[in-house]
């Protein structure tokens, strides 16, 4: 059974848990609804932290960067960033620049994030690299 945001499908485990995967995003994407379904469906556990309202973990940032490029987890395509100025889309060119607007506006995060464990990760929803992605 799924729940609202950050409420779990198992229990106990948090996003932060390396035994269960986290999926991170906002709860009304509709990508993220089609992956929090898709896995529901599957019957497998996950965590879910929404963005909106827990904000993007700090402390994981760093290593989706790492496994994706600040490139691939930028949405250049979404609202957000076209709601940008110029000023503010120029301005991100490099790591530190991508992750303070990642960090200020969560939104304009490609979504869903998904840890699988143990260290993959990935971003979007596609039911080929979920479906091989599983543990």
């Amino acid at each position: 059974m799924m729940r609202d945001m950050n409420t779990l499908v198992t229990p106990s485990p948090t996003p932060s848990d390396p035994a269960v995967i986290a999926v991170f995003g906002i709860s009304n994407c509709d990508s993220v609804k089609k992956a929090r379904r898709w896995l529901a469906q599957q019957g497998v556990a996950y965590a879910f932290h929404d963005f909106k309202k827990g904000g993007v973990p700090a402390d994981q940032l760093p290593s989706w960067i790492a496994t994706l490029g600040w490139e691939k987890l930028l949405n250049r395509k979404g609202t957000t960033w076209r709601q940008l100025d110029a000023t503010a889309q120029a301005a991100v060119v490099d790591v530190q620049s991508a992750s303070a607007l990642m960090l200020a506006q969560p939104s304009v995060i490609k979504r869903p994030v998904i840890d699988w464990g143990r260290g993959r990760i990935s971003v979007g929803f596609d039911i080929d690299s979920f479906t091989a992605s599983l543990p």
